[in-house]
């Protein structure tokens, strides 16, 4: 098994992802025959609904996290909620599910969408700088979402 630190996490329903605000989370790659994972993060208890939501449904969510560091590009789970806890003020949720699939190469695919929109030249570099900085959400991953 290897564990990792969990720095984000969204839930993408309905073509639209979102976020919640992490007070800790952690990730582990059971490294079985099952290619399972274990996904728990501690979060504010106003979240406790949609999650509990989800869990009596069993249905599967996508969860984009972001793991170990900010830099990372958000990897893609379709995870079933499989417990709620209430500690204290704050909610402990466990997920388990499988990586949907490998990561895509965000820097190409960033380039080819900058591209596309005809930038060139210092405009490129500029916005292709700051793009990889704020990870802004990719027109391709918004069409796969909405499938």
């Amino acid at each position: 098994m290897k564990t990792f630190k969990m720095l984000s996490v969204g839930i993408s329903k309905d073509g639209q992802l979102q976020d919640f605000p992490l007070l800790d989370g952690i990730i582990i790659n059971q490294e079985n025959s099952h290619h399972m994972w274990i996904l728990e993060m501690f979060i504010d208890q106003k979240y406790k609904s949609s999650f509990e939501k989800w869990m009596t449904t069993d249905e599967l969510i996508e969860a984009k996290v972001v793991i170990s560091y900010p830099e990372n590009e958000p990897a893609a789970f379709l995870v079933a909620v499989d417990s709620v806890k209430q500690i204290g003020n704050n909610i402990s949720v466990l997920m388990k599910g499988r990586l949907k699939r490998a990561r895509s190469q965000y820097a190409e695919l960033l380039l080819e969408e900058l591209l596309n929109e005809g930038l060139a030249g210092p405009d490129l570099l500029t916005r292709f700088e700051s793009d990889m900085r704020s990870r802004p959400r990719l027109k391709k991953d918004a069409k796969n979402d909405a499938k």
